[in-house]
């Protein structure tokens, strides 16, 4: 049988039918939302770039690529977005993907990226002040009326984690283990691509007021927004995370610690950025859950170094 070149729509509606058999095989990827937003992704740029879905795939070319990129730049659209699109593209059409496409005599094209090596924007540390005004902060989280506002900074501030993680936090993942309490939990982000796993002793002074907040916490709630609020032996650790990070991080605006939109995620980075400077990348790497090498290309800086007076001939 001779192969064809299929349309876009055609993929497009072919591509969820092998991702729900792929995931039987891999045990879970790509994920179904993973799936939705990659065909939203292609649908919007082939709406960007004037291309109807009836067309063959053979048409996203290097140079049409290119094309459409400058002209996305030139209308003022954020290249983090439009190389959102491209690389939503490109998984389309992943090796992976192509042994399905061969099985229905298809003839895909290669897909050809413009080229971008963009490097990962450096950390900014803050200056001592507002370090000081984080501390001052997160000291007076104690005494609000929703418990969940101290809890969820100190998941991001002691432990690193993406908001996302503290709102899918449940009891279980505290352990014991040799007479301690680990933090055990694998990050959304790297579920996924590296299953990479963090496991973080946790303060005994931080253990003793969560065993506090999970026995005796306080939940406020508005009577405008109700949402149904599970009991103190509810599996998750911070349930409705998502409200309490909306007053978060509009508590951090108003006071101008930090003054972008997520600004509790500058507590992730925070945690990050010390245990770094204090134990180095490795340790980083083990509390952040991310790869290594993002820790150094992100944390490092070498013209600031923090081992002190050192003589290395006393380390022979």
């Amino acid at each position: 049988m001779a192969k064809v070149i299929p349309t876009i729509q055609m993929v497009l509606e072919k591509y969820p039918k092998i991702a729900a058999v792929e995931r039987l095989r891999t045990g879970g990827k790509p994920g179904t939302k993973t799936v939705r937003n990659m065909i939203s992704c292609v649908t919007r740029l082939c709406k960007m770039a004037g291309v109807a879905l009836e067309s063959p795939v053979s048409i996203f070319t290097r140079k049409m690529l290119t094309k459409l990129l400058d002209s996305a730049c030139l209308e003022g659209l954020k290249p983090v977005t439009i190389w959102s699109y491209l690389n939503a593209l490109k998984a389309l059409f992943a090796r992976w993907a192509r042994n399905y496409y061969t099985d229905a005599h298809w003839q895909i094209p290669v897909i050809e990226l413009p080229s971008y090596n963009k490097m990962p924007q450096r950390y900014v540390r803050p200056d001592s002040k507002v370090l000081a005004k984080v501390k001052r902060w997160y000291n007076s989280l104690t005494e609000r009326e929703d418990d969940r506002e101290w809890v969820a900074a100190t998941l991001m501030l002691e432990f690193a984690m993406r908001n996302g993680d503290v709102g899918r936090l449940r009891w279980s993942d505290f352990r014991e283990r040799d007479g301690a309490i680990i933090l055990c939990y694998t990050p959304h982000k790297t579920a996924l691509s590296s299953g990479r796993r963090v496991a973080w002793p946790v303060h005994p002074e931080i253990w003793e007021k969560l065993c506090e907040y999970r026995d005796h916490g306080r939940h406020y709630f508005k009577k405008k927004a109700p949402r149904r609020l599970e009991d103190k032996n509810a599996p998750l650790v911070v349930p409705c995370a998502d409200d309490v990070f909306v007053r978060l991080n509009g508590d951090l605006r108003a006071q101008k610690i930090f003054t972008g939109p997520k600004g509790c995620y500058e507590l992730r980075k925070i945690c990050i950025d010390h245990v770094y400077q204090k134990f180095g990348a490795e340790m980083a790497s083990s509390i952040s859950g991310d790869d290594i090498r993002t820790m150094m290309r992100y944390y490092a800086d070498p013209s600031q170094p923090n081992v002190g007076e050192l003589k290395i001939v006393d380390l022979l």
